[in-house]
């Protein structure tokens, strides 16, 4: 089973520059993007047959949305946090068989931290949420988590301490929730691999130097590492800032 995510900045966009070539390359059983700026209706995608979508659009318009792609059919689909209202379009839940994909876009502090206090409050439901999915069956969590954990996880460490995505705070977040049970799978196979990141800024010779940060994952119940077989990054895969993520997993 192989599974991708990928931040797309703008669907339509991210479309002109090649996605349904990187998405027919893949032949993924499940896609999940984040970020679509989009609405219902906003663009016609061509997948194919096999492929079954599901989509949270942001209120806002140009904003937020997620999006999951599937051969495999979802017993049940959620959008958001249990019964919250979710204006941003961030969460999407499928229930399969024998596990949870949530596919998530998690906010972002902002570059003043102004919304730092909104995100670590929204981190506390998500982990809670996340936990109690697994207490029913296993689950595999993808997305833009807009944190990088470890100082390993992005080019220039000492200079961003304290910046957005990489505050104490944020991170603690990031280590409590696999300390509740649940792995970090590109850390699985690469626990000392530096230079490996998802997301590059849009200033000149940035990606080009690989002056990046790790902030896309895939994340799984720990029980399920015995069934795990690969995790990638397709760092040479433009289109977006961000670049997919893979996990290859046996059949579940």
């Amino acid at each position: 089973m192989k599974l991708v995510s990928w931040n797309v900045n703008g669907l339509r966009a991210c479309v002109n520059k090649g996605f349904n070539d990187y998405f027919a390359e893949t032949g993924a059983d499940i896609f999940c993007i984040q970020e679509t700026k989009l609405q219902e209706g906003q663009i016609n995608l061509e997948l194919g047959k096999e492929y079954m979508s599901y989509w949270n659009h942001a209120l806002k318009k140009g904003y937020s949305g997620t999006a999951i792609f599937t051969k495999i059919k979802p017993l049940s689909v959620r959008y958001g946090l249990e019964e919250d209202d979710e204006p941003e379009g961030r969460i999407i839940t499928l229930e399969f068989e024998a596990f949870y994909v949530v596919n998530v876009y998690t906010p972002n502090a902002r570059r003043d931290l102004s919304r730092l206090d909104y995100r670590l409050e929204w981190e506390e439901r998500f982990r809670s949420y996340l936990q109690q999915l697994d207490t029913l069956k296993p689950v595999i969590i993808c997305g833009d988590l807009n944190v990088a954990h470890q100082e390993i996880d992005l080019k220039n460490a000492r200079s961003n301490q304290g910046n957005s995505g990489f505050t104490l705070e944020e991170r603690d977040k990031m280590t409590q929730l696999l300390a509740a049970g649940f792995t970090d799978t590109f850390r699985h196979f690469y626990p000392d691999r530096t230079d490996a990141y998802s997301w590059w800024s849009y200033m000149p010779k940035v990606r080009e130097r690989n002056v990046g940060w790790r902030i896309d994952y895939f994340l799984v119940s720990s029980r399920l590492e015995s069934s795990l077989i690969g995790a990638e990054i397709d760092c040479d895969v433009l289109g977006s800032d961000h670049c997919p993520v893979v996990v290859k997993m046996a059949d579940l």
